[in-house]
Formats: structure tokens, sequence, C-alpha cells
């Protein structure tokens, strides 16, 4: 086929990039090599938009094993016990077939997780929809949700934690993002850097068909009208079959025989062939007339460029060879010797006798386009709307409308199609602030969160990026643990677009902000760009998983009241932040205004010591205040527990609805028996720390004094009533 203007634009390609394709390669490319380059060079697998900004996040600590760069990040939680964990994207697959696209989202990340040599013990997401009244919007939750479940479930691997929201920006691109956990020893993890000449390259798992064609490509692309004909570059996942190959490669891991091991993900062969043999300075030969097909008359281009899913790349120990294909024989999966590394530093690829395609491996990567594109930075939004100035409202009525709305209704009938518990080490699971897995025949136990805050970083970037770093931050100390690292997925718009590539580059100076401050760096991550369809963009919205370590595994803290009769404190000081909150949004359809502040000196102390009153067993239970400010914090610890709280109004109260739904950040609700009270205002005292005694818990009522009184069950019916309605 002749290479023309219009099959390079349908690569993904721009005129410029096809000029130094053909610069590097001293030649015109043939079909094969282009679709290869395509591949390669898209924001998904080269991260040419975003690598500027990205390499400025924190990576490293004492805890740090493997940072960004490998399927994986991998950290140190004592004892040779490591956690590996990611997150990623499948957004635009999701869209397409809501299904498959959901499903393999988790294929993919568990694979990132085992083929570093860890088992996978925990599965987590972030999904957005558009509005509830959209007509794709029920479609796509059933399937995303449908799909979620249906992997994780089959696979046997606990969906334990994630989050589901909604908003209009998710109308024509919905997202799911998928994050997977494993624990490993630390003296055995797996990388996929190829390593010496003449290795065999090994290809194991399913058999490569036509499914996922440009899947990559794809996700770097905006949608438009035609988006529904891309069905054919979504995978198709079998968690069957990744059981059997998950199970065979961490036995094949028991033994000495590999020297590097990646998945074939995004671009599937060709990434996998060409990230092992990048980063060993290596070349490799593939025959792909010995690749696995399992259909008919496949070509070399379908063959490099298919994204079927459960298939690795091994490279193997010389004698190992026979060893290793009676473990696979054993689990029914395919083991083909595809090809060897080589000194070349090319990727040679041979089909029918003739080479194919000749590349030399660092065209492929490192000399992959880098754009240091052209952003603006946001200004800080002026505080316009004061709620002096709105019409009045019942408290009452307000949370109601809130506990009530779809972002903020009980979600329990989203988790009770994931299987929680399977594996049995799941000690706290969806509901709480964060979610507690004990490490399998150890005291110990992680724990792992997501979180995402798009209105506020669409109102201010850097603000934003802060502040969902140091949600989940709270998150993790609200149930214990101490926080170790994160890993994101940043979920962007058009990066050509300079006011949305200045959303980016601001969200990632507020994560590095944060995360330098807590001492809480990014170990993982994936970038997902032109999130949008006909030019009309999402808001910016960077996921946060966050893992927390805690090193003896007594009574897990939760949010869930313990006792009648104990007394609820506020930590942190209040002052009554409105806009952008859920109360302006929900009860006037209003957001204008800047995100509440963030105040790292706060953040850190007021964490640290609530977490050190945990560790002294001086409180019954913990719950940060996040979306929808204090009152709807206290309502999610009343409905959980079954408990009533009887809540006076603070001494100092300059409006009620702006003490009680303002989103001041770095605040947390603990229970205190009256027995502790003395020693936990001391503790907060001697740190310096403002608190408020706000409530005393009872039976059945869920009160304001002087403002309404309902019953616990009344409470639960509101919450419940949105899925109900839907």
């Amino acid at each position: 086929m002749k290479i023309t203007n219009e099959v390079v634009e349908n690569h993904g390609l721009k005129p410029d990039e096809y000029l130094k394709i053909k610069k590097l390669i001293k030649r015109e490319p043939n079909l094969l090599e282009l679709g290869i380059f395509s591949a390669m060079w898209n924001e998904h697998c080269s991260y040419k938009s975003s690598k500027v900004h990205l390499k400025n996040l924190p990576t490293k600590n004492k805890n740090v094993i493997q940072g960004p760069g490998e399927n994986a990040g991998v950290i140190d939680i004592g004892d040779n016990d490591a956690i590996i964990f990611k997150i990623e994207s499948h957004n635009h697959p999701s869209f397409i077939e809501p299904y498959q696209g959901a499903a393999t989202g988790v294929g993919g990340i568990l694979r990132d997780v085992f083929t570093m040599g860890a088992r996978p013990i925990a599965l987590l997401n972030s999904i957005h929809f558009g509005e509830t009244k959209n007509e794709k919007t029920r479609n796509l939750l059933n399937g995303v949700v449908s799909g979620i479940g249906g992997y994780g479930n089959c696979i046997g691997i606990p969906t334990v934690a994630g989050e589901t929201k909604f908003n209009s920006t998710y109308n024509e691109n919905i997202l799911v993002n998928a994050m997977a956990v494993g624990h490993a020893n630390k003296n055995k993890i797996f990388y996929s850097k190829a390593k010496g000449v003449n290795k065999s390259v090994v290809y194991v798992g399913s058999k490569t068909g036509r499914d996922g064609i440009h899947g990559a490509s794809m996700a770097s692309a905006e949608f438009d009208e035609n988006s529904e004909e891309k069905k054919p570059t979504v995978q198709v996942g079998d968690p069957f079959t990744e059981k059997l190959l998950m199970e065979a490669c961490l036995e094949l891991m028991r033994d000495n025989s590999i020297i590097s091991i990646q998945d074939m993900g995004a671009a599937g062969l060709t990434s996998s062939s060409v990230e092992m043999a990048f980063k060993g300075d290596l070349g490799m030969q593939i025959n792909l007339d010995r690749i696995p097909c399992r259909e008919e008359n496949m070509t070399p281009y379908e063959m490099m460029l298919s994204e079927s899913q459960e298939r690795m790349l091994i490279i193997l120990e010389e004698g190992k060879e026979n060893k290793a294909k009676k473990i696979f024989d054993k689990w029914d999966l395919d083991f083909v010797i595809i090809g060897k590394t080589t000194d070349t530093k090319k990727l040679s690829l041979l089909f029918k006798n003739e080479l194919v395609a000749d590349i030399p491996i660092d065209s492929l990567s490192s000399k992959a386009p880098v754009y240091k594109r052209e952003w603006i930075k946001s200004k800080f939004p002026e505080k316009k709307t004061q709620l002096k100035n709105l019409k009045k409202i019942k408290f009452e009525d307000a949370l109601i409308k809130i506990l009530s709305s779809a972002n903020h209704s009980n979600k329990s009938w989203i988790t009770q199609q994931y299987d929680q518990m399977v594996m049995n080490d799941t000690i706290l699971k969806s509901g709480s602030d964060a979610a507690i897995i004990k490490i399998h025949n150890k005291d110990k136990a992680i724990a792992v969160t997501v979180d995402s805050s798009a209105n506020y970083c669409k109102a201010h970037p850097l603000t934003g990026g802060k502040q969902i770093v140091c949600e989940s931050w709270r998150n993790l100390i609200s149930v214990g643990a101490k926080p170790i690292a994160i890993t994101n997925c940043l979920n962007f718009g058009n990066p050509e677009n300079p006011k949305i590539m200045g959303e980016f580059a601001e969200s990632i100076m507020g994560i590095k902000e944060a995360c330098e401050y807590l001492d809480y760096p990014v170990v993982s991550g994936n970038v997902s760009f032109y999130n949008g369809t006909n030019q009309k963009n999402i808001h910016p919205t960077p996921v946060i998983g966050g893992v927390g370590l805690i090193s003896k595994i007594n009574l897990p803290i939760n949010h869930l009241i313990k006792k009648e009769n104990s007394l609820i404190v506020l930590i942190g000081k209040t002052f009554g932040h409105l806009n952008q909150s859920v109360f302006f949004e929900e009860i006037y359809s209003l957001l204008d205004g800047p995100p509440p502040e963030i105040n790292f000196v706060n953040e850190k102390n007021n964490g640290d010591t609530v977490l050190k009153l945990i560790n002294e067993k001086l409180i019954l239970s913990a719950h940060d205040i996040s979306s929808g400010g204090a009152i709807v914090a206290l309502a999610e610890m009343s409905m959980m527990s079954n408990y009533g709280i009887k809540i006076e109004k603070p001494k100092k109260l300059t409006n009620l609805f702006e003490y009680f739904f303002g989103e001041d950040q770095g605040r947390y609700l603990v229970e205190v028996e009256k027995s502790n009270l003395e020693k936990v205002l001391k503790t907060l005292k001697d740190n310096n720390i403002f608190n408020e005694i706000i409530g005393v818990t009872q039976k059945n009522n869920f009160e304001l004094v002087g403002e309404f009184k309902i019953n616990i069950n009344d409470l639960n019916n509101a919450n419940n009533r949105w899925y109900y309605n839907y």
C-alpha cells in the first residue's frame, strides 16, 4: 500500500511526525512499520504531551522500591513484603462497548501487577458518568459495572473500594479507571528489562485475534459522531484464561527462569517487544509465522497491532525453555518461542522468510516526539456567590436533597455486584473512607482508596490537584493507616488546547506540592488525554489511588459509631467555605468561585495527630470531612451504624449552613468515649489543633438541636431513594 497523507492521518500521525519517521529510518516506512510507529508514538504509549510535566513529580522515599517506568510501582512494607500497585484508564473502550471496555480494563491492570511477581489481592475503580437523565447513562452504567464485576468475580480478586460519580461533563466521554494491588516478596520482583543476546523470546497465554487493533491509537483521539464505528478497536476479555495465565506466570516465577517479562497491553506485541528491548539496550528479532493466531490469514500488521487480551512476552534464561513449557502446557496455555534478543538495537520482523519490518528501537521509544505544548495559567476565581443573596431553604430539606442525590446516595447496589470478600483477607470493604486488606498470614494490613474532585480541579487546577492528594491522605488516616505512596490516573481533554494543557500542568503542580509535603510519592500512573467529543472536553479529573500501612492489626477503625452516649469531636478549623460545594451545586445548581484552600501544615499536623489517637486507642471511630461538609459526614456515620447523633450548634456559629455544609479541608470527625475525652483534648492541645465537641451519640434519631430531628430509618430511606427511583 502506498503511504499517502490520508493513510498517515488515519494512523493518528501529524505530517511533521511522518517526516520525522522518514528521517529516523532514512527511508519511507511500509504500512506495517507505519502502524508500529503509530502505536508507539501515540499519547497512550509515548506520553509525548505529558512527559515534560510528569518528570517533576516526586517518586522516591525510603519505602519506594520501584517508581514510574515499570508495569507498576513497588513499595516496601517491611518483613520482606512488597506492595505492587497501579491505576490505568480504559475510558474510550468503555464508552464504545461498556461491558468489554470495563472488563478488559480490569484484566489489563491485573496483568500489570502480576507481571511483576505479585499475587493480586485487591481491585478498585473510579467511574464517572454523564447526567442520570442522559439517555446513554443508564446503559453505560449497567455495562461498566457488570464488566468490572464480571471480570473481577470470575478471576477471584476482590473489588474492595471505588467511587461512582455523575456529571454532565461526562455525557459523551465516560471515565473508567481501574486499580489493582498485589503482594509480593520484595526480593522476588520481576522487571521488563531484557538482558543478554540470543535469549529466547517467548509468547505465552491466549492466541492473537483481530480484536483491539488500533486500540491504543483510538485512546489518543477525541470522539466524534462516528465513535460507534470504533467497536472493533475494543478488546475482548476472558477472565478464566487470565486466571490460568496468572497462576502459570506465578508458578514460573518461583524458579530462576525469567530474565524479563512484559504484559502485552496497549499496542500489544509491538509495545511489549519494543519496551523490553529498549530498556535492555538490545534488539529483538521476531518470526511472525510462529505467532499463535485464532483467526485465519492474519497479516503482520494485524498481529503486531492486535490488543487481544491475556498474553505475555517472556525472555528466558538459556536451557529453561522446556521446563517453562511444561508449566504452560499444564495450564493449557500457548507457549511458543517466537524470536530472540539481538545486539542490533532494531526490531526485526520476519514473515514467510521475508524481512517485513526493520526499525531502530530508539526511534520508537527515546526518539519519539516530546512536546512542550503551550499552556495557559488559570486565574484564581473570584468569590461571586454569597449565601445571603440566595433563596432561603430549610436546613433539613437541604440535607435530604443532598443525601438523595445521585452523587451522594447509597451505592451499595453497585458494590453488591462485586465480590468483596473472596480470598478472605478483606477486613474493611466498600463504604468506608478506605478499604483494608490483611496481608495473608501476617499480622498487618494495607489500606487502599481512590479519590477524585473534578469540580475543584475545574475551578482552579493547582488547588484541586493539592486537594485530591490530601483527601486520599485523610481517607487512609481515617482507617488507622500510615499513608505511603500513590498512583495516579490523569484524565484530561485535548492537550493541543492551551487551556486544557494548562489544567494538566497546574494539576500536576498541585499534586507535586502535596506529595512532597506529605512525603507521599507517586510510584506509578497513567495519562489519558483526548477525553471529549466534538471538541467538548471533560473537566480535568485526576484520580488518586492511595496505599497506606497498618503495621499491626488490632480492631480496625472505621466511621461507624460504636456506642451510645459517646462524644463527637470535630478536629480542624471550620471557616464555612461554600463555593464549589455540594450544597451550592445540589441546592442552587451553582458552581462558581474558588475551591477551598489547602493548608499543608494543618493537613499533616491534623492527620498525624488523628493517627496517633487511633494507635493509642483513644477514639472509637473516625471520618474525614470532604464532599458535603460536616453534616453529610455526620449523617454517613449515623446511617452506616444505625446510631443517632444529637448535634449542638457551635457556640461561635456565624451561619448554620456555612458551618455544617462548608467544605473546609484538613478536618476529621472522631467518636470519643467520655472517659477518654481529657486525654484526647490534651493531645490536640499539645499539637495546637483546633477542635470542637459538636455532638453526642444516641439511639434512633439524627438531630440538629433547634432545627430538625430525623429517625435513622427515614434518613437511610432518603439515602436509598435515588437508586430505587432510577
